[in-house]
């Protein structure tokens, strides 16, 4: 009795139709509605339908949440398109076949992209972090490959705000869309943290520029990323310096220039700190292992510089010293383990679709479910005890000699800054904490959920 291209007679079709109706029946029917209620409040996904050419004629699809509803079950509810029409069909929310499912979402990519921006703007408010005034965030990238494919098909850009706790920019590009650290408008006092691949000294130049010189970067440098000079304009050898260098575990700076077009010159602060022992042989031993595979040899350059770590920042020496400096850029991995997320958990890396604009409608619905998981963990991340951590104007610690400790949390400075138990004390291990109704996830947390 159900209008959908599926041959009831096979196990598997039987099977799935079971699976579709005990999840349906079960599912409150108002957690989409809860789900809806969380997007920007002034957003008409109605007139914005119309408004981007997804809806144009009222037939099947009548209105912007249904479409919505139906790009999310399709990309991160792991819908394929037959099972979108057969879901589709057994909870009444629309009656077509899995051709043109596949047709309205593929219009809907504009529809889809406003909806994430409109997300975007709305948890636009930042929070200062580390340093009194400044908004950390963290750039990077990601790839998602099509079925088949053995190199790079999108890139997901993003920019990661450490303060908040969630993504304040996401941009969707093909394979040619390269890495830049001007991908998302810098905001007055904002740090942009980066990692090597932003390297450019044009690029820089361009974000300082764009903000008016009320943005800054700290980014992880090559020794060849750079064509520097001194200050004075004289000629500056980074291999060099590096050889001349004490032996030690404490952070070293030089003021250079890096050369642009035109003769002119951008202000760099270098900072380095050599890297223990054991680790540059790593690095180094690496090296020598990729060098053969890419038909390539390892420059001796290469070797001197595997034994340090290298960071080049606009910022100022006064206020902002070199250890918080390399304190602040080891939060740049807080971006890697959000994309971890969006693999692990949402699957973003699944990528079912062979056409670009089947690919960009899927992609564009597991971004908005990020950002609404983003808006629900908000919830989380308040509670104690990280809660009153990621308020504080600072990231570090001080420990009782006046050293800085790199921890985010106060409850983890507290632990490190506790007295050792009594020697003739065993000291049990404390029970897990069992969470509270405050801190519980919400049930939209699950792709599922949301169909």
């Amino acid at each position: 009795p159900i209008g959908v291209k599926l041959r009831l007679a096979r196990r598997g079709s039987v099977r799935f139709l079971a699976q579709m109706h005990n999840r349906a029946s079960t599912r409150p029917a108002d957690q989409f509605a809860e789900l809806l209620g969380r997007l920007p409040s002034g957003l008409d996904l109605d007139a914005l339908a119309r408004q981007t050419c997804a809806i144009q004629r009222r037939r099947a699809l009548c209105d912007g949440g249904t479409l919505l509803r139906l790009a999310l079950a399709r990309g991160p509810g792991g819908l394929s398109l037959k099972q979108t029409a057969a879901w589709a069909e057994l909870i009444g929310l629309a009656h077509m076949s899995d051709p043109a499912i596949k047709y309205r979402l593929d219009k809907a990519v504009p529809f889809l992209k406003s909806i994430m921006d409109a997300l975007l703007t709305a948890h636009a408010d930042a929070r200062t972090l580390h340093w009194p005034g400044r908004i950390l965030r963290a750039v990077d990238g990601t790839h998602v490959n099509q079925p088949g494919s053995t190199g790079t098909d999108w890139r997901i850009h993003a920019a990661f705000d450490l303060g908040r706790g969630g993504f304040s920019h996401l941009e969707l590009t093909d394979k040619h869309g390269a890495e830049s650290v001007e991908r998302g408008a810098p905001v007055p006092g904002e740090v942009r943290i980066c990692d090597r691949n932003f390297a450019s000294a044009p690029a820089l130049h361009r974000f300082r520029t764009q903000s008016g010189s009320q943005a800054d970067f700290v980014v992880r440098a090559r020794w060849k990323s750079f064509r520097l000079t001194r200050s004075d304009g004289a000629s500056f050898n980074l291999i060099e310096h590096l050889k001349t260098l004490p032996v030690d575990d404490h952070p070293q700076e030089v003021l250079v220039q890096a050369k642009l077009g035109g003769g002119d010159h951008l202000p760099l602060r270098l900072i380095i700190l050599r890297r223990p022992a054991e680790i540059a042989e790593q690095i180094r031993k690496r090296l020598k292992r990729q060098a053969p595979r890419k038909q390539k040899t390892v420059h001796p350059n290469s070797l001197v510089a595997a034994e340090f770590l290298i960071l080049a920042t606009s910022l100022a020496a006064e206020g902002y010293k070199a250890e918080e400096i390399l304190a602040a850029y080891r939060l740049r991995w807080q971006i890697e383990l959000a994309f971890k997320r969006l693999k692990s958990l949402l699957h973003i890396d699944r990528l079912p679709a062979r056409t670009p604009q089947a690919s960009r409608s899927w992609l564009y619905a597991h971004l908005i479910l990020a950002l609404l998981v983003d808006d629900i963990s908000q919830g989380l991340l308040d509670s104690s005890p990280s809660g009153p951590a990621r308020r504080g104007v600072s990231a570090l610690a001080l420990d009782p000699a006046g050293h800085r400790l790199p921890l985010l949390g106060q409850a983890r400075t507290r632990a490190a800054l506790a007295p050792p138990p009594h020697p003739g004390r065993t000291q049990r291990p404390s029970p897990p904490r069992q969470l509270t109704a405050k801190a519980k996830a919400p049930s939209l947390l699950s792709p599922a959920a949301l169909i």
